[in-house]
């Protein structure tokens, strides 16, 4: 099937509260995923390390395979063929050797094939006011570059989680032409209280592009906390879908692609970006 802007379709998240055990982890994501295509959601998305939230590098590393050894894969291949949806799975941790892994998101089309994958590209090294601190960068290897998926029912720019707080990404996918952009996360509840849904709709309305941001929520296994609300953002801004809470559940929204050239004829700015200098006054 070729594109086609004028055509809405239905999207979902799948929120989760990920732990340490991949399979229970893949078993619960399958249990929404089914929920969401029964829903008729013919996009569904899933969070940020769908398979492990895990925050011990030498723990999540032991037994965790490399792509064409990872079950989750085939399971998710066949969740997609068997629901007839598209299936973006927010992300997996992937053992890339070198005692790293990747924290990479696959999109599988009704057919089961993985058409795209992408590897975070932002690692979250951070030290937070209340004494949290994370150092991403010790067990995973960022990416290198970002990823544009066109299918039959929009354009698909990806990214995740920390992703969000880089504007450049995302506007250098909506000038490739993405009408939906992807943010699956894991946001801490500290962070994400104070700036998920700002920095959501900030993307969305910069962009004059859709912003569909499944989450991690709640207290994990390995003792984190992540904040849930889980959402779906139209191109002017509004919130189409809001879990309102941090439970394991879905999230359910139409998404009709004509919406983003509308929005971005309304504020053309995609097509107004300028160099410039910056003059420093010191006094």
């Amino acid at each position: 099937m070729v594109y086609d802007p004028t055509s809405s379709f239905v999207a979902a998240c799948v929120q989760m509260r990920s732990g340490i055990d991949r399979n229970q982890n893949t078993s619960d994501s399958l249990a929404l995923i089914s929920k969401a295509a029964e829903a008729g959601a013919q996009f569904i998305a899933t969070p940020e390390m769908t398979n492990t939230v895990d925050r011990k590098g030498a723990r999540l590393m032991d037994g965790l395979p490399p792509e064409d050894a990872l079950a989750e894969i085939k399971a998710f291949s066949e969740a997609a063929r068997d629901h007839g949806v598209w299936l973006l799975i927010g992300s997996l941790a992937v053992n890339v050797g070198n005692g790293k892994a990747a924290n990479r998101s696959f999109m599988f089309s009704p057919d089961g094939a993985v058409v795209a994958r992408y590897d975070k590209l932002h690692m979250f090294d951070v030290d937070l006011p209340n004494g949290e601190s994370w150092k991403e960068s010790k067990i995973y290897r960022p990416g290198s570059q970002s990823v544009l998926v066109e299918t039959e029912l929009a354009k698909f720019g990806l990214s995740i989680c920390y992703d969000v707080r880089f504007p450049s990404l995302y506007r250098g996918l909506a000038q490739a032409g993405a009408d939906v952009l992807c943010a699956p996360a894991a946001f801490t509840r500290q962070t994400g209280m104070a700036h998920w849904e700002v920095l959501l709709r900030a993307r969305a309305i910069e962009n004059g592009a859709y912003v569909i941001a499944p989450a991690q929520g709640g207290t994990h296994e390995d003792g984190r906390e992540t904040y849930g609300h889980s959402m779906i953002i139209d191109p002017w801004g509004e919130v189409l879908a809001l879990a309102d809470n941090d439970d394991p559940g879905i999230i359910i929204a139409k998404i009709d692609p004509s919406k983003a050239s509308k929005a971005r004829a309304r504020i053309p700015n995609l097509g107004l970006e300028q160099s410039f200098k910056i003059s420093i006054v010191k006094k």
